[in-house]
């Protein structure tokens, strides 16, 4: 198991593209499913804001701004925690890294839907259908293989 510098090191990497690449997933299914790609982004923000976040269809600092650094912070919480118990230790075949990273969103969407209380859900799947809610959680696991990958190339 990695050092818990380590994780954090590579979990910062892993994590930035995995809250990247779920963001332009947020972005192009709100555009898709709401007309709005801020949409999804705007409903994070229920966090701080609460239930008025579900409402906000346009840009505004208050809602747009707080969901993109909720968004992305949980991305790097959630790139650190992945990391640091399935992270690739060196040789980890693209095949295994994809396993994990699907194991890892399947965990990650369980717990921010069923397990924490309401107000520290995501957000994003009160604007999203089932299906776009999974693909959000699919291109947060993009992000892991990318992540993980870029890094172990390097």
């Amino acid at each position: 198991m990695k050092t818990w510098s380590a994780a954090i090191h590579d979990g910062l990497r892993t994590g930035t593209a995995a809250g990247v690449s779920s963001l332009a997933a947020l972005a192009l299914l709100g555009r898709r499913e709401q007309e709005s790609a801020v949409a999804p982004v705007n409903a994070v923000s229920h966090i701080v804001w609460g239930r008025r976040a579900f409402r906000q269809d346009q840009v505004d600092a208050r809602h747009t701004l707080s969901g993109l650094a909720l968004h992305l912070a949980s991305g790097l919480f959630w790139g650190v925690l992945y990391e640091k118990l399935l992270g690739d230790r060196g040789g980890d075949s693209l095949g295994t890294t994809i396993g994990k990273a699907a194991l890892a969103s399947g965990t990650i969407a369980t717990i921010d839907l069923g397990l924490v209380p309401q107000r520290l859900t995501p957000g994003f799947e009160r604007r999203l259908s089932p299906a776009g809610t999974a693909l959000a959680f699919a291109a947060l696991a993009v992000g892991l293989v990318v992540g993980t990958r870029w890094g172990s190339r390097r």
